[in-house]
C-alpha cells in the first residue's frame, strides 16, 4: 500500500512540475512585454540629468589632453542580399515600376518609392540577421501627448518583425504610456530637462542623440533612426529605409526648385549654403543609418551649433539647417520619399504619392510649443 502511494506521489509532483513548465514556456512566448521606465544616469554635455558626482577615475589630468573616445560599432558592413529559394517577379530593364519620379541620385543612392522595391526580397535579407533598430523620440513638455499614438501605430507598421529598441527622451518620465510589445522591442525612457524654448528643444538634440550613442546605444543597436514624435504611422515602414546614411526629403520642398528651399543664407552661419547649390532639402523629422555614420552627423551638427552659438547665432531652422548642410557634403546613401515623411496639412494626396506611410498630425503648434 505504502509502494502504491508512493507512485501516486511521484506521478503527481512529475504532472506539477511539467504543467508549471508549460505553462512558463506559453507565458515566454505569447505574453508581451510592456514598457519599462529606467532612470537612466546618461550624463549629457552641460546638462544636469542626475545628482551624482563624477568619478574621481573619470578626470582627466588637467596636464594631459583628453584622448578621443574609441566605440565598438555592431554592425561593420551592409549586409547583402540572399534571394536563395525565393520566389518574386522577374525585374524588367526596359519595363521600369515608376516613371513618373526620381528614383536614383546623381550620386547613385537609390530614392525609396512604392514600387522600387520587393517586399518579400527586403524582408527575407534582412529579418535573419537579427538587428535591432535604435529609434529615437524627443517628448518634452505637451509634446508628451503624442506618445500613445507613435507608439501604438509603429507596433503596426515600424519594422514589423525586426528588434526595436525605443529611446524616449522626456521631461516627463510619468508621462509615458504603457503599450504592450512583443518580444524583442523595449523601450528605455531617458529624462533630460524642461528647456526654456521649443527651439532649445531642436538646438540640443543632436548633442543629446550623440551623447547616448556613446553611452549606450553604440553596444545596444545596429542601426539607429531618429524620428519626431508628433507623428502617426499608416503603412509599411520596414527594412527597405535601412541604409549606411539615411535621409528624408521634406513633403513641401519636393517639387520645388533649389533657389526656394529655406536653407541657412548667412555666410556667418556653419550651417550656410550659397543660393544656387543644394540637392534636395530633408526635413528633420526623420533622419537615420548605422549607428557610426549616424553618430559622425551628429557630432558634426553639435560642433557647428555650438561655432554657431559663440557668435550667437541661430540657424533659420536650427539643427534642421545644420542637417541639410552636412548631407549636401556627406551624401546619403539612401533617400526617402515623401512617402515616408508626409504632412496631414497637405490635405489630398497627389498622384505621386501612391502610399503614406508616416505623418505628421495637424496640431495647435501655437499650443503645444511652449515658450514660443
Amino acid at each position: 500500500m505504502a509502494h502504491m502511494t508512493g507512485r501516486v506521489l511521484a506521478c503527481y509532483f512529475s504532472l506539477l512540475i511539467g504543467g508549471v513548465l508549460l505553462y512558463g514556456i506559453f507565458i515566454l512566448i505569447f505574453h508581451p512585454e510592456t514598457i519599462r521606465v529606467i532612470n537612466s544616469s546618461i550624463s549629457f554635455r552641460n546638462l544636469c540629468l542626475t545628482n551624482h558626482p563624477a568619478s574621481p577615475h573619470e578626470e582627466t589630468p588637467k596636464h594631459m589632453p583628453p584622448s578621443p573616445k574609441k566605440f565598438y560599432w555592431r554592425l561593420k558592413n551592409h549586409p547583402l542580399f540572399s534571394t536563395q529559394r525565393l520566389q518574386y517577379e522577374q525585374p524588367r530593364l526596359l519595363k521600369p515600376v515608376r516613371t513618373d519620379v526620381l528614383t536614383v541620385t546623381p550620386w547613385m543612392a537609390p530614392i525609396v518609392w512604392e514600387g522600387t522595391f520587393d517586399r518579400a526580397i527586403i524582408d527575407n535579407a534582412y529579418k535573419p540577421l537579427n538587428l535591432t533598430i535604435a529609434t529615437t523620440v524627443f517628448a518634452v513638455g505637451k509634446y508628451t501627448r503624442f506618445l500613445r499614438d507613435f507608439l501604438s501605430t509603429a507596433e503596426q507598421h515600424y519594422m514589423v518583425g525586426l528588434k526595436v529598441h525605443y529611446y524616449i527622451f522626456t521631461d516627463q518620465p510619468s508621462q509615458v504610456p504603457e503599450v504592450a510589445l512583443p518580444p524583442g522591442r523595449e523601450v528605455t525612457v531617458i529624462q533630460v530637462p524642461k528647456f526654456n524654448r521649443w527651439q532649445e528643444i531642436s538646438l540640443r538634440r543632436m548633442e543629446i542623440i550623440q551623447t547616448a550613442i556613446e553611452e549606450r546605444i553604440h553596444r545596444e543597436a545596429d542601426y539607429i533612426y531618429c524620428l519626431d514624435v508628433d507623428m502617426k504611422f499608416h503603412n509599411r515602414w520596414g527594412p527597405e529605409v535601412l541604409d549606411t546614411l539615411v535621409a528624408a526629403i521634406h513633403p513641401w520642398f519636393y517639387y520645388l526648385d533649389r533657389e526656394h528651399f529655406t536653407y541657412e543664407r548667412r555666410p556667418s552661419s556653419k550651417a550656410y549654403i550659397p543660393v544656387g547649390q543644394g540637392d534636395f532639402y530633408y526635413m528633420g523629422a526623420v533622419f537615420g543609418g548605422r549607428v557610426e555614420d549616424v553618430h559622425k552627423l551628429t557630432k558634426t551638427c553639435r560642433e557647428h551649433l555650438e561655432e554657431d552659438k559663440k557668435l550667437d547665432l541661430e540657424a533659420v531652422w536650427q539643427e534642421e539647417s545644420h542637417l541639410n548642410w552636412y548631407l549636401l557634403h556627406n551624401k546619403p546613401s539612401k533617400l526617402l520619399s515623401p512617402e515616408y515623411l508626409w504632412d496631414d496639412l497637405k490635405g489630398q494626396r497627389p498622384v505621386e504619392i501612391k502610399v503614406i506611410r508616416f505623418s505628421a498630425i495637424i496640431k495647435n503648434k501655437g499650443e503645444v510649443r511652449e515658450n514660443v
